[in-house]
């Protein structure tokens, strides 16, 4: 199949909400996404969305005067007690859990 444009490449991309659905990803304790599969299209995605939420967490960090660490720790918990039920965590162990 051949696609040009942006347009294609786009509607193409692997989505956050497609690779959680699809057990690719999983949330952590310390707010940031981990893999749960090892391909190339899962880890560009973790890769661009941790960077997106280390900017997040700094900015809130720095409106609050407390550290990234502390805000990307209380994401974290608050995004792995979200998880819909099917979707990947890693527990405080270290391992994988589906809900």
């Amino acid at each position: 199949m051949l696609c040009g444009g942006l347009f294609c490449t786009s509607a193409l991309a692997l989505t956050l909400e497609q690779a959680k659905q699809q057990g690719r990803v999983g949330e952590t304790l310390n707010g940031y996404l981990a893999p749960v599969k090892q391909d190339a299209e899962t880890l560009a995605l973790i890769k661009r969305i941790n960077q997106a939420r280390e900017q997040q967490y700094q900015d809130v960090a720095k409106n609050n005067q407390v550290s990234t660490a502390d805000v990307a720790k209380l994401a974290g918990q608050k995004l792995v007690s979200r998880a819909a039920q099917g979707e990947y965590v890693r527990g405080i162990n270290g391992q994988w859990l589906q809900k």
